[in-house]
């Protein structure tokens, strides 16, 4: 490749990057860095390249959200208590298909189906691992798959367990997908559902969302209560069959959680 290009390829690049977040995060990385319970300013101005008052400004700000800390007793700075909350969020994340894999085998194993773990990515859901199981008809679904995040059963076992402050500005959205199609929102119909959810921790999908496809899924909580995701047993023969298997379902739900923190009775 010749050098022109090059150059052309990363000024492409650079044009979308912010230089005040890639600073700050050049700070926290420095501060990660450090053995010293606290750095100066002007060791972090000297190791970062920035401006005395540049970085001032920078640290600033992330005093504000938390994410550093100033030296009450002195000079310096050291990484701040908010970074717990963010690499909780990553950690709960990369931990939960990890824990959910023997549960979802057992699942798999026991209703003859396919069972799967989504969690909550913004305002969708992805697939974060799933197990087949050996029954003559199988729903395959690939990790990664993404759903709106008031699909079917899913979505109605997420909205069951948010703050209820939360879930009406949920339902205020003009695009609702928990039949579906947005067209065939029933909001009493829902709210009937989650309350029996509410109740017997799993909610149901008996062919609301696609001809054919019966589905039971649970919630996924994280440590603070909060659902961060969702298991569910997809291509259950009948209605019968999705509500023998909603106890399952719930079960594995609450193991899961109860296995990432979350206090559950």
């Amino acid at each position: 490749m010749s050098a022109p290009l090059k150059d052309k390829i990363k000024n492409n690049k650079d044009r979308y990057v912010s230089p005040a977040v890639e600073q700050a995060a050049r700070i926290l990385f420095r501060l990660a860095e450090t053995q010293a319970p606290y750095t100066s300013l002007i060791e972090i101005c000297d190791r970062v390249g920035l401006h005395k008052s540049k970085a001032f400004t920078i640290l600033e700000t992330l005093q504000r959200f938390g994410l550093i800390r100033k030296n009450e007793e002195g000079k310096g700075y050291a990484l701040g208590p908010s970074l717990i909350t963010l690499s909780r969020k990553v950690l709960d994340d990369l931990s939960a298909p990890r824990l959910a894999e023997p549960i979802l085998e057992d699942l798999a194993g026991r209703t003859g189906t396919t069972a799967a773990l989504g969690l909550i990515a913004g305002q969708n859901v992805f697939v974060a691992a799933k197990r087949e199981g050996p029954g003559p008809v199988v729903v395959t679904m690939r990790v990664g798959h993404r759903l709106p995040l008031t699909y079917g059963c899913h979505g109605k076992a997420i909205a069951a367990f948010l703050p209820e402050t939360e879930l009406a500005d949920l339902l205020k959205d003009k695009k609702l997908y928990f039949s579906g199609d947005p067209s065939r929102f029933d909001k009493a119909k829902v709210m009937e559902d989650i309350a029996r959810c509410r109740r017997d921790w799993f909610a149901e999908d008996l062919e609301e969302t696609a001809p054919g496809l019966n589905a039971v899924a649970a919630p996924v909580l994280g440590p603070n209560g909060r659902p961060i995701g969702y298991i569910v047993v997809l291509g259950l023969a009948s209605a019968e069959a999705a509500r023998q298997s909603g106890p399952l379902v719930a079960a594995a739900g609450k193991s899961l959680s109860r296995q990432l923190g979350a206090g559950i009775d």
